[in-house]
């Protein structure tokens, strides 16, 4: 059994640790992308998918496209509808499906959006030559693909 001492010394040791490093930094980009590229399921990113999808789809394509819960998804079109970015309509093929669309404002404001994001991307990567994204973006698929296995190991030893 490890002392109390022991762990100590251990948790000393890996503070300083490249791990660490990694882990702090990984931390600091997430909440970065959080604050300066609108999130994964806000107002924003709903505007730039519908954008990207023609100005239209129903709302249980969209919510497939973003990846965010019919709640949550119903809250920001709301919101976005409220704002007069998007109006809702009943689909004319189900009727038990909503149409959302871009209204032209929403259109104006969806392009501004996309605008800003990919300017945000060439910039945030400017001091890496396209060589060395690549890596970089093979290294990060290498560690999702680990950390995704870390997941449903987890996932399985809680199931037992």
């Amino acid at each position: 059994m490890t002392t109390e001492d022991e762990m100590n010394r251990e948790l000393e040791e890996a503070s300083k640790s490249v791990e660490q490093r990694i882990l702090r930094r990984l931390g600091y980009f997430g909440h970065f992308l959080h604050v300066h590229a609108g999130g994964r399921g806000g107002k924003q990113f709903v505007l730039v998918r519908l954008l990207h999808c023609g100005g239209q789809l129903t709302q249980r394509e969209l919510q497939e496209s973003v990846g965010i819960s019919s709640a949550a998804l119903s809250e920001v079109l709301a919101k976005l509808e409220g704002e007069g970015l998007v109006v809702r309509t009943r689909s004319e093929q189900d009727k038990r499906q909503l149409d959302i669309a871009l209204t032209e404002a929403g259109r104006e404001l969806a392009c501004e959006v996309a605008r800003k994001k990919i300017d945000f991307e060439r910039e945030a990567f400017e001091p890496l030559d396209q060589a060395r994204r690549l890596e970089l973006a093979d290294d990060l698929d290498r560690l999702m693909e680990h950390w995704k296995l870390i997941e449903q190991k987890e996932r399985e030893a809680g199931n037992e």
